[in-house]
């Protein structure tokens, strides 16, 4: 389909003055706020006075400052600063983001064991942690490398000569760190919205691809502002080794003012330098927040220092291009030049549901469902809100799990494997690679904010090696062109319209080539206006002999499209049969008074 909108009209319209009047040469003069004046004098003379007596007093003693700021001591000791920052921050938060993922996970006893680790380190006074480690000797005299439990020694070691003070204060600073950090990730990992990893979990990705393609990246924003916040108290925590007599910035200053009793100076020595490091790490803090803010926002924020920037380096420096490069070859077909319909890749499948019962609690959301429907067809669900129409679809694709009875798709179970007469569940793995089979197109779009039109859609195919990564961008391509939207594959899903990014959910479970296509309410959080497009490409989609799924409010849409229409109350199908039969002439009277009221 295409949707074009005639905007011609709107360059012919002039706007004319009231009056006769030109009001193009007007002087305009801005508003005057004479307490925001004085408030900027006040602020300027502040930083003057402090300027003037920080500079101009001689206690200060600038030319010591001087003499020492670029010292080999302090040079030595800065080295060892940042490197143990930088170490402590990357193992601190590499393990932190390991018990992140324990203190989610669904074992009881890993999560368990994630938690008394958080709970013990953050107890425990970083200066105590360091004073045990650097005298772990004591309590531990040698390593030995063997077979556990056995006499079997390969190697052994003095402590002593393992954990030198430098070793010592790594390991502290991770460990202290990694219990922070790991509440900082976990957070981060709750803010994503659920329906982030529903939508990953119905495209087949794995739990690994989930977790570090989709929900860290969207996590980063919520987990960089505190993040940098720790790694500056950790850069400035690094102070906390003198304990262990290791020279680094601070413990190097304590030295030289101890013999030489210039104080103030040496200070202003390490007050400066630390400075530095907390400046270079807040740059960093914006660049890295600006890259994971895409998606996230319309317009990426300005970069820092862009004005500086244009004018050393011209604006070419601070250009981003657009991210597919990849389009420049004549592989890839162009926009408008695809004639087919939706191409059957697969044959559609046929779906059958036998005695399915689900329950929430004591609330009955199933009960022994049974229906077949046909490979090809189009099934309509229609029934009041809570009756169990999502639960229903969501069961076919084990979104959720049955308490009861088993769904197969071309007499292929889903989530199960049978063996003489009972039922076993297949390990998440597995269920991934069958759920890739049945796409779904979710009710809130469920799009991947931080990835564009056309990641969204080769995410799938690529992670599941169903495609490679040219076939999936030309497969792409030809279904945005399809879906009417080949001119939006670099946009962010915040930068469409609903009835767009329902779209482009659509050509993303296309993107799989699935035996059967589900649909929850794909119409409902769309304006009436936009309504008609998201129809449009599922009339295509139904023309095309695909199975679909349909659950809709859209009385008008299943009679036009559905070939059966279902009625669900309370749990139960109801009624079903032909649209003519159940929309025009239902058997049941709780159809006919449902229907009596949406018609």
């Amino acid at each position: 389909m295409a949707i074009a909108t005639d905007y011609s009209s709107a360059h012919s319209l002039k706007v004319t003055p009231s009056s006769g009047e030109d009001y193009t040469h007007y002087k305009i003069v801005k508003a005057k706020y004479p307490t925001r004046f004085f408030g900027t004098l006040f602020a300027a003379f502040v930083i003057i006075a402090m300027l003037q007596s920080i500079l101009t007093n001689s206690k200060w003693g600038w030319d010591v400052f001087a003499e020492w700021f670029f010292a080999e001591p302090v040079l030595a000791g800065l080295v060892r600063t940042l490197l143990l920052t930088a170490l402590a921050s990357v193992l601190g938060f590499a393990l932190g983001t390991a018990l992140a993922l324990a203190r989610v996970s669904k074992s009881p006893l890993l999560s368990g064991l994630s938690w008394a680790y958080i709970w013990l380190l953050r107890s425990i006074p970083l200066i105590v942690l360091l004073l045990i480690l650097n005298n772990l000797g004591y309590l531990y005299e040698t390593v030995r490398i063997g077979v556990p439990y056995t006499d079997i020694s390969f190697a052994e070691y003095p402590m002593v000569s393992i954990l030198s003070p430098f070793a010592a204060a790594l390991i502290g600073l991770s460990l202290n760190q990694a219990a922070f950090s790991s509440e900082i990730i976990r957070g981060g990992i709750l803010s994503v919205d659920q329906g982030q990893l529903e939508a990953a979990a119905a495209l087949g990705l794995s739990r690994r691809r989930q977790a570090f393609r989709i929900v860290l990246p969207q996590a980063m924003r919520t987990i960089l502002p505190t993040g940098f916040n720790e790694i500056i108290g950790l850069a400035k925590g690094t102070s906390m080794v003198y304990v262990l007599a290791l020279p680094e910035l601070f413990y190097t200053v304590q030295v030289i003012y101890r013999r030489n009793l210039e104080v103030v100076p040496l200070l202003m020595v390490a007050t400066v330098w630390y400075l530095i490091i907390m400046t270079v790490l807040s740059v960093a803090q914006y660049y890295i927040e600006r890259h994971f803010s895409k998606g996230a926002l319309r317009n990426a924020p300005a970069p820092l220092f862009g004005p500086l920037l244009r004018r050393l380096f011209g604006a070419s420096i601070l250009a981003r291009p657009p991210f597919p490069a990849v389009f420049s070859g004549t592989s890839v077909p162009k926009a408008g030049t695809s004639k087919s319909s939706f191409t059957q890749w697969r044959a559609p499948g046929a779906i059958r549901i036998h005695g399915v019962s689900k329950s929430f609690g004591l609330l009955k959301v199933l009960d022994n469902v049974r229906l077949d429907i046909k490979a090809g067809s189009v099934t309509a669900i229609l029934g009041p809100s809570g009756s169990g129409k999502s639960t229903l679809l969501r069961t076919i694709n084990h979104l959720e799990r049955v308490d009861d009875g088993f769904i197969t798709v071309d007499d292929e179970l889903v989530g199960y494997r049978k063996s003489g007469r009972t039922l076993y569940e297949l390990k998440e793995k597995e269920i991934l690679k069958r759920r890739a089979d049945i796409g779904m197109v979710f009710q809130s779009f469920n799009l991947f904010p931080h990835l564009t039109v056309l990641e969204n859609i080769i995410e799938a195919p690529v992670s599941l090696n169903r495609l490679s990564r040219p076939e999936a961008m030309n497969l792409a391509r030809e279904l945005l062109v399809r879906v009417g939207l080949s001119d939006k594959i670099n946009a962010y899903p915040r930068q469409l319209s609903g009835g767009q990014q329902q779209r482009v959910a659509i050509a993303r479970a296309l993107a799989l080539r699935p035996k059967v296509l589900l649909f929850d309410e794909p119409t409902s959080a769309l304006d009436p206006e936009l309504v008609g497009e998201v129809l449009d490409v599922i009339k295509e989609l139904a023309l095309s002999g695909t199975t679909l799924v349909i659950v809709t409010h859209e009385i008008g849409f299943a009679r036009e499209v559905a070939d059966t229409v279902i009625f669900m109350d309370a749990g139960k199908i109801v009624e079903s049969g032909a649209p003519d039969q159940v929309l025009n002439r239902p058997a049941n009277p709780r159809t006919a008074e449902f229907l009596a009221k949406v018609l």
